[in-house]
């Protein structure tokens, strides 16, 4: 069973740019990796996913043209590019492991368990 840990987050301020890591041990990615986060007293929001078979990205319509997810086979990592960070990207983020990336409505669902995350604060 794979396991994922996010690593990568910090305080940034707006306009500031970070990447985040997601490494898998125990397996590799055979199905998608997802990019997820939430805010205190928000729900769960999805963002990004990548399929480990093709490559092949999905985003939710929130975040396209800022957020950039890929991956690195050899390492074993997915990762998550933010550009042009907002305060209200303040949230705590990880990634998770499933067998299927639904889209609706411009939202990705959330899947897959979350594991430890990483902290991203932006400071205005």
């Amino acid at each position: 069973e794979v396991q994922l840990q996010a690593s990568g987050g910090g305080l940034v301020q707006a306009g500031g740019s970070l990447r985040l890591s997601c490494a898998a041990s125990g397996a590799t990615f055979d199905d998608y990796v997802g990019w997820f986060r939430q805010a205190p007293g928000k729900a769960r929001e999805g963002l990004s996913c990548i399929s480990g078979r093709d490559g092949s990205t999905y985003y939710a319509d929130s975040v396209k043209g800022r957020f950039t997810t890929s991956s690195e086979k050899t390492k074993n990592t997915v990762y998550l590019q933010i550009s042009s960070l907002k305060p209200e990207d303040t949230a705590a983020y990880w990634c998770a492991a499933g067998p299927r990336c639904r889209i609706v409505a411009g939202a990705i669902l959330p899947f897959g368990s979350r594991g430890q995350g990483t902290q991203v604060t932006v400071s205005s």
